[in-house]
């Protein structure tokens, strides 16, 4: 091996990187963490949901009570004031959205990032990448201007839409803009809206509203009659025209503390892999916010690679390459998936022509009518539903999501904030690991059932799906 800086240099300290290197760094993974922001997070950022699945992540870190005290949390939404979505049938104990900033999230995945030992370097730049059989060097500018070499085993970018780490692996982004002109602002109202999330449209308009908790709401909204570029100049009279004609109201907007302009695009990286270089989150995938599943989408990129890249490090995959590959193949999938749905829901929110209003109307009956419809696309949306193909050498219930079920040990997903595989067995079974599994003894957490009759072995993985199972 040559000689390396770091096991894993991630570029990129928005959410997705910041989970990724705590996670890698508490694994006991030298991770080095470059940003080209100056150190000090922002306090105004476009994401505002976290969905249950990601939710369900952020507590097998034991961080998601500590944020869901920092918003509020919304149980119902009602779209196109027609279609009324219900959160608590939702198969978890995170049965709802929650409505934080973007910030409170970066805040906590810091501090633990900081805490496990992440090596940061704030205000450096990306400017060039070279891959060989053994690792990557990438070439930076740092702070100050000066020219700066860092050697690792592999790479992550997890730097937006812009990515510099997709612009030097020479990857396209393909996609297309699919909305121009969105405006967005955080404001006060005078008056208390009757529905917790609104999103509704009149054709030509559409607006969506969600409160923090702390008496500031998030409000966005696009109108067909005003298309203009990111650059120009947006207010709150705008916003309050926008709102109005979309949802009948603007509330009595006063006070906003941050506004801007900006477009949605549609695009996704062909590959999420090259050679020991990975994207994930918007460097890998784009799309609309329709949904809010953006971010919740780079963070369970991150929890799908991390361990992946941890097992590789401590030398206990099978298949090395396989298992590194396998991000590709689970997450890629997902990225797709996301495009379609906010494209839809961004699709309909728009739509126009009597045709397509009627489309609408006709999808929002349905999914209120066929209660087992309107829960599987809670249930995608939230994350909850995502599964993966089995793992090689076993079959289903291999890459579903695991609930948070009770063990004699605690809960499952207490378990999983060892960070590493937890084997659930009946009491007095040792049995033994399967040949395909990338875990060793040494970073298995053993569990048992607490009702003695259950006679099933679930190996988890550390991102909480199943890898194996005997019944």
């Amino acid at each position: 091996m040559s000689t390396t800086d770091t096991d894993v240099l991630v570029i990129g300290a928005g959410p997705t990187g910041l989970l990724l290197a705590g996670d890698l760094a508490t694994a006991g993974i030298d991770v080095t963490l470059v940003e080209r922001r100056p150190q000090g997070l922002g306090n105004m950022t476009r994401a505002f949901g976290v969905h249950a699945r990601t939710l369900e992540q952020l507590d097998a870190r034991g961080l998601a009570d500590e944020l869901l005290a920092t918003g509020t949390t919304l149980t119902t939404a009602r779209l196109f004031g027609r279609l009324d979505l219900d959160m608590t049938r939702l198969p978890t104990r995170f049965n709802h959205l929650l409505v934080t900033p973007q910030y409170e999230v970066e805040r906590l995945l810091e501090r633990r990032a900081v805490a496990a030992g992440v090596t940061f370097r704030y205000g450096t730049e990306l400017r060039g990448l070279r891959q060989d059989a053994d690792g990557a060097t990438a070439e930076l500018t740092d702070a100050d201007g000066t020219p700066l070499t860092l050697r690792a085993r592999y790479l992550v970018g997890t730097d937006g839409v812009r990515s510099s780490v997709r612009t030097a692996l020479g990857l396209p982004f393909p996609g297309r803009s699919v909305i121009r002109s969105i405006v967005l602002a955080d404001v006060r109202l005078a008056e208390e809206p009757a529905d917790s999330f609104s999103v509704s449209g009149s054709g030509d308009t559409f607006a969506f509203l969600a409160p923090f908790g702390d008496g500031w709401y998030r409000v966005m909204g696009w109108t067909r009659t005003r298309q203009v570029a990111d650059s120009e100049p947006v207010d709150l009279d705008e916003v309050r025209e926008i709102a109005r004609l979309a949802l009948g109201t603007d509330y009595g907007m006063h006070d906003a503390r941050w506004i801007s302009r900006f477009h949605s695009d549609e695009r996704q990286a062909p590959a999420y892999r090259v050679g020991r270089a990975f994207l994930a989150g918007d460097a890998a995938h784009v799309h609309s916010p329709a949904g809010g599943q953006g971010m919740n989408t780079g963070l369970q990129d991150a929890a799908n690679l991390s361990w992946k890249l941890t097992a590789v490090l401590r030398g206990e995959a099978p298949d090395p390459e396989a298992l590194l590959d396998s991000y590709q193949s689970e997450r890629h999938p997902v990225g797709a998936m996301v495009l379609r749905s906010s494209g839809t829901i961004v699709r309909l929110a728009m739509a126009h022509t009597p045709l397509t209003r009627a489309a609408r109307s006709l999808a929002a009956h349905f999914l209120n009518a066929v209660p087992r419809a309107s829960a599987r696309a809670m249930s995608m949306i939230s994350g909850l539903g995502i599964s993966y193909a089995p793992a090689p050498g076993t079959g289903r219930p291999s890459g579903r999501r695991t609930p948070d079920v009770p063990l004699r040990e605690g809960r499952l997903y207490e378990l999983l904030r060892r960070g590493e595989f937890v084997l659930i067995a009946p009491e007095g079974a040792d049995p033994a690991l399967p040949t395909t599994a990338p875990v060793t003894p040494k970073h298995l957490v053993r569990a048992t059932w607490p009702d003695p009759s259950k006679e099933a072995v679930v190996l988890v993985r550390p991102d909480g799906y199943v890898h194996w199972a005997r019944q």
